[in-house]
């Protein structure tokens, strides 16, 4: 990659190498992802990926386009059938050309036949990607992975994430027997490093009720021969069929020293930097009620199904236009060149499509959309970097983990780019807490008026 990708200055210091590999929509490993430096003592790299609208303010169009483009990938390998190509979209998209990312999505979101299937995603980093693959197969029921504890639904299995900050994963679907059919099963995350956590999934979930057909999706694929050899192997064991995809391959090579070098470099930098904060909180906040539908859930937390899928698609344009509109003074477009959607950790669906219903409606605003993270990353100021900010502020919907450190990267401006004018908190409300006003939000109205759209959680009985 050039001197302008988002990774150089990771690769310089710590010696990371990303190799480009198989490229089947176009586009490359380096086009996809950008590199920063991990707090965490077993794995010192992060890979930031710029079309998953997690760590990077991103035009959510063209992370859901790129989600339905890797359910296509799903949909064509279940079917037996060739995937629609984007043609130079993807690229075009990633490069910031003007249309690219609407044309993308709306190439993928015309209607194609059904295919039955579970997809399972994992929390929190690919919670929207899996919504996304499985509106990409039309009939699939979702369900995501969570590490929040809910009372009224019982537990249908759980599994530990090695290389994680934070390694418990439950499953808590509301219909167990919605996720319990004999159909394939779909498992989505944002990289497959060495695919050990799905097959470890695979494996559970195989035992309780055995099924014909996995597949592995992911945004890009690193796993080397040893790995796919252990996916084969699984496969043969458990009489199975196990499959692959991702929008791009490649390898990533490290130092055999990188974990000390990381840590090193982790407390040089500590010592060093000085967090943005402390700015006195000059914009006010707005709260607008969405009328959320009722009985439609937030998400795939406790399953999400077509008929849902649905719902949400003719409640969309209403709800957006209620943001649009609902900040006072002639709305979000009034004067506004930049806004943030922000979603919260897991909850990363509803504000997507909430964001990408917005970028329709208001079409001269550069609408983008993140979420904030339990990911402890530092943020270094220089373009060759992917997280360039970082705000933190206490945790403000689990008592169940104690006190603790959340975090939003790149919503306040680097040193070089220009900031969001108006901040759009999208927020479930079992979250919105006393918490979430006197550290998140304040920390938000610091840098722009924010407006708090609240979204019901689902509950058990």
């Amino acid at each position: 990659p050039g001197s302008g990708w988002r990774g150089s200055w990771v690769a310089s210091r710590l010696g990371v190498r990303l190799t480009d590999g198989s490229r089947p929509v176009g586009v490359g490993l380096t086009d996809l992802v950008g590199l920063a430096v991990r707090r965490n003592p077993r794995r010192a790299h992060l890979l930031v990926s710029a079309v998953l609208g997690k760590h990077v303010p991103t035009d959510p169009r063209l992370v859901y386009g790129s989600g339905l483009l890797l359910g296509e990938l799903v949909r064509a390998r279940l079917r037996g059938e060739k995937p629609s190509r984007p043609g130079a979209l993807l690229a075009d998209a990633l490069r910031g050309v003007p249309g690219t990312a609407a044309g993308l999505r709306d190439l993928l979101r015309a209607p194609q036949v059904p295919v039955e299937a579970v997809v399972l995603g994992y929390a929190e980093t690919a919670t929207a990607l899996g919504h996304s693959v499985a509106d990409a197969l039309g009939g699939a029921y979702y369900l995501h992975s969570t590490r929040r504890p809910v009372a009224g639904f019982a537990m249908y299995g759980g599994f530990e994430e090695e290389h994680s900050h934070a390694t418990s994963h439950l499953l808590l679907p509301a219909d167990s027997a919605a996720f319990d059919r004999d159909v394939p099963v779909v498992l989505v995350d944002d990289e497959l490093s060495t695919g050990r956590t799905v097959l470890n999934t695979i494996e559970a979930l195989h035992a309780v009720r055995p099924r014909g057909h996995y597949v592995l999706a992911a945004l890009v694929d690193l796993r080397g021969p040893d790995d796919r050899s252990r996916m084969d192997d699984l496969a043969a064991r458990l009489g199975t069929r196990i499959d692959a995809v991702a929008l791009a391959g490649g390898r990533v090579d490290l130092p055999e020293d990188i974990l000390a070098t990381g840590k090193t470099l982790v407390a040089d930098l500590s010592a060093r930097t000085v967090l943005q904060g402390g700015a006195a909180a000059a914009f006010g906040v707005t709260r607008i009620g969405l009328e959320w539908p009722t009985g439609l859930p937030d998400g795939g937390r406790h399953g999400f199904l077509p008929e849902h899928r649905a719902r949400l698609e003719k409640d969309l344009a209403r709800m957006a236009d209620a943001l649009a509109g609902g900040s006072g003074a002639g709305g979000l477009g009034a004067g506004a060149s930049r806004v943030l959607v922000l979603g919260f950790e897991e909850l990363m669906y509803a504000p997507l499509r909430l964001a990408e219903a917005l970028a329709d409606a208001l079409p001269g605003v550069d609408v983008r959309y993140s979420t904030t993270t339990r990911s402890p990353v530092l943020a270094v100021d220089d373009p060759g970097y992917a997280i360039r900010t970082r705000l933190a502020f206490q945790a403000h919907d689990d008592p169940a983990d104690g006190p603790g450190e959340r975090y939003a990267y790149n919503v306040s401006p680097a040193s070089d780019q220009n900031g969001f004018d108006r901040i759009v908190l999208v927020v479930d409300d079992i979250g919105d807490t006393s918490l979430l006003a006197t550290g998140l939000v304040e920390r938000l109205r610091a840098l722009a008026p924010v407006l708090v759209a609240v979204v019901p959680a689902r509950r058990g009985t």
